[in-house]
């Protein structure tokens, strides 16, 4: 049998890129899984690498996790005295504290120990992430963490709302099963004809090198939507009551929602400039991952013209999902409702302070903000306005939230166990697979009920045809 050949080029490209980690990461590999796919091995380091508490006690990766564990993050005394930021007070709200993993908090009190960060707060559909938990907010003074903005730049929602009953759903499920699978496109899937689009001619491609290398991927997936859980759902939506943020009038509406981001073209620059920050800063372990850039430097600067480009590309990636499925539909939407849920903003918090707010998976929640706040394939989705919180940083979750990681849902359910929760609730599902599992998030209803006083909530979206990869 052949042996298995892992090289550190390939553990990097999935997102390891300490030298000490890969080393132990190579090692181990050959040790324990010689005979093993290189395909399997580095899906299970790919898992390991996003949520590292899930293999602390693994009879073979148990080193390489405790190795990637959040650590305090204090930058080495030759890297502080060029810094001259007066630290607030460390303490910092956490909504639904009784339904996040002990492991996120810890992680976010790794974040909040981080010299520039001046503010923060939790959302109540926290996990762990890479750096900055899912769900972690903070404001920075004069600096951007490409991590703690996250890998999935612009990640965002995307609602449209049709005239029609959602009868139609019923009537025409095989049209619109098939609508669906020829105007959507998951994965390493592509469209080929999208023609010429605004956003290639941005001279950000010009000015940078990193997204001149990107540009040929960045237009082949225009339009197209990652794997994971990224959706494009068919279903109606529910207006109890006029409210003029909404502005629709009671009744149900055939309905059709998204949620997307940036591609692989988000990915390479999070992992692009965070490499660049934590060298700049002497960073390396987990501790990397939440390096940053000051705005003011070239890199800073650079980094954010990216940001923004990846978030517009998000943006632009749903306008067309959006078109194509209104033009096969043959009508016209009366609402499109949408929001990011992985960038930073540079908001005036006090009369004194503009910092710039990272909201890695949580929804900008200003008063007056519409938002989409979804549960899992099964469960409702939120269209909410915001009541800004001075608490959360004007800011809510953006979902339900995982209770399991990918590789424990995967384990744990089984493609019947899902089936079963689907006929039960009346949803078809096209892809997808056990690790999306509804009972893989928690409880949308106990997620809403702690964040009540961020938002207000307009209207219910409930999903019946569901794609995902």
């Amino acid at each position: 049998m052949k042996k298995l050949k892992l090289r550190g080029k390939e553990i990097r490209r999935i997102g390891l890129h300490d030298d000490e980690a890969v080393s132990l990461a190579v090692n181990l590999a050959a040790k324990h899984f010689r005979h093993d796919d290189k395909v399997d091995v580095l899906e299970i380091l790919k898992e390991l690498i996003r949520q590292p508490a899930d293999f602390v006690k693994n009879q073979y990766f148990a080193e390489l996790a405790q190795f990637l564990q959040p650590k305090e993050i204090i930058p080495p005394k030759e890297k502080r005295k060029k810094h001259h930021f007066i630290k607030t007070d460390s303490e910092y709200p956490v909504f639904g504290q009784e339904n996040i993993d002990p492991e996120a908090i810890k992680q976010m009190q790794a974040a909040m120990s981080l010299p520039i960060i001046v503010k923060g707060a939790l959302m109540a559909d926290a996990h762990l992430g890479y750096g900055l938990p899912i769900g972690g907010v903070v404001a920075a003074y004069n600096a951007v963490m490409p991590y703690g903005v996250g890998m999935d730049i612009g990640c965002r929602m995307c609602l449209s709302v049709y005239p029609e009953s959602p009868k139609i759903i019923k009537g025409q499920r095989d049209k619109l099963q098939k609508i669906l699978i020829e105007n959507t496109r998951f994965g390493l899937g592509e469209f080929t004809d999208i023609g010429d689009h605004e956003l290639m001619e941005r001279k950000e491609f010009d000015e940078i090198k990193i997204l001149k290398a990107l540009q040929k991927s960045f237009y082949n997936q225009l339009g197209t939507s990652g794997h994971g859980n990224h959706f494009v759902d068919l279903g109606y939506i529910v207006v109890k009551e006029f409210s003029s943020e909404l502005g629709i009038q009671p009744g149900e509406y055939f309905a059709i929602l998204s949620h997307s981001g940036s591609r692989n073209f988000g990915a390479e620059i999070a992992q692009h400039y965070t490499r660049i920050a934590a060298d700049k800063l002497g960073f390396s372990g987990e501790a990397g991952k939440l390096a940053w850039l000051e705005l003011n430097s070239e890199e800073g600067q650079e980094y954010w013209q990216a940001m923004t480009l990846a978030g517009d590309y998000s943006a632009a990636n749903h306008r067309i999902i959006h078109r194509k499925l209104a033009k096969a539909l043959g009508e016209k939407p009366i609402k499109i409702i949408e929001n990011h849920h992985n960038f930073a903003w540079k908001e005036k918090l006090t009369e004194n302070e503009t910092l710039i707010v990272h909201r890695k998976g949580a929804t900008p929640a200003k008063v007056g903000d519409l938002g989409i706040i979804p549960g899992n394939m099964v469960s409702p989705a939120f269209i909410v306005s915001g009541k800004g919180s001075e608490a959360s940083l004007n800011s809510a979750s953006h979902g339900a939230g995982r209770q399991l990681s990918r590789t424990k849902a995967k384990n744990s359910f089984t493609k019947s166990s899902l089936k079963k929760v689907l006929d039960q609730e009346g949803v078809e599902l096209i892809g997808g697979g056990p690790e999306e599992s509804p009972l893989a998030y928690k409880n949308i209803f106990e997620v809403m009920e702690a964040q009540k006083d961020l938002v207000n909530v307009l209207a219910l979206f409930y999903p019946k045809i569901v794609r995902m990869e």
